[in-house]
């Protein structure tokens, strides 16, 4: 009878321990793959619009350099220009007195009434003003500066003296202006790619870091903060602007 009961006894079976939470951690060994594999792909996304957006830079400053270069050039032309009509200028101003004091052309009541006198050292000169020149001349003595004391002092401040090349050298700069405006937005663009690609650099680190966690509470806030980033990195690069 003793020994019935101990065989009875001996093949009960003894309860076996509660098994590990294997689904649990095999899911957070997914989310950190998954994790992983998406801030591996938006790295390189980053760093290519990063690289883009810095070959914009360089192309536009290289243009605004060269647009002020070609702005520089047209403005020393219009002040040698200006410095020419203002030669030419003074020197008719200075033959004009002359030719009166020698009787050669009688003296001047009214700049309205002046004609050139050909033969003369005046005449000659203001026959030969620059084109540019001579409407803004005109339109002064239209205003008789012998007589009027409104009158500006001399041609170069009326608005009709234009000098092209001066316009030009404005154009050039201005064109020259906008050029670094937009090579400064693509710097500060590759700035933000290249800010977001360490964002995601950061959460290649956390993903990895996930994968070799025991304690799967661990686990679970490394791949939080994983996916935080990620998604903080999804967000500011939909914002961005894109080169294809």
């Amino acid at each position: 009878m003793t020994d019935d009961t101990n065989d009875t006894a001996e093949d009960v079976e003894q309860p076996a321990p509660a098994p590990e939470p294997e689904e649990k951690t095999d899911r957070l060994e997914q989310i950190a793959s998954i994790v992983l594999a998406i801030a591996v792909v938006l790295t390189a996304w980053a760093a290519f619009e990063a690289g883009k957006w810095g070959g914009q830079q360089a192309i536009h400053f290289s243009e605004a350099g060269a647009l002020r270069t070609e702005s520089a050039r047209s403005d020393t032309r219009a002040g040698q220009l200006a410095q020419i009509d203002v030669a030419m200028y003074i020197d008719w101003v200075t033959a004009l007195n002359n030719d009166i004091r020698d009787g050669l052309i009688p003296d001047i009541s009214s700049a309205q009434e002046y004609e050139p006198t050909l033969g003369t050292v005046s005449g000659f000169l203001f026959l030969r003003m620059r084109e540019e020149f001579r409407p803004a001349l005109d339109a002064w003595l239209a205003t008789d500066p012998t007589n009027n004391p409104n009158a500006p002092p001399t041609p170069f401040a009326m608005s009709e003296y234009v000098v092209a090349d001066a316009v030009e050298a404005q154009r050039l700069a201005d064109e020259a202006d906008a050029a670094a405006v937009v090579a400064r937005e693509a710097n500060q663009n590759g700035d933000n790619y290249v800010l977001t690609a360490v964002l995601f650099a950061a959460v290649l680190f956390f993903s990895g870091v996930a994968s070799r966690l025991e304690n799967r509470w661990n686990r679970g806030f490394v791949n939080l903060i994983g996916i935080i980033g990620v998604t903080v990195g999804v967000v500011i690069l939909i914002g961005l602007p894109k080169l294809f």
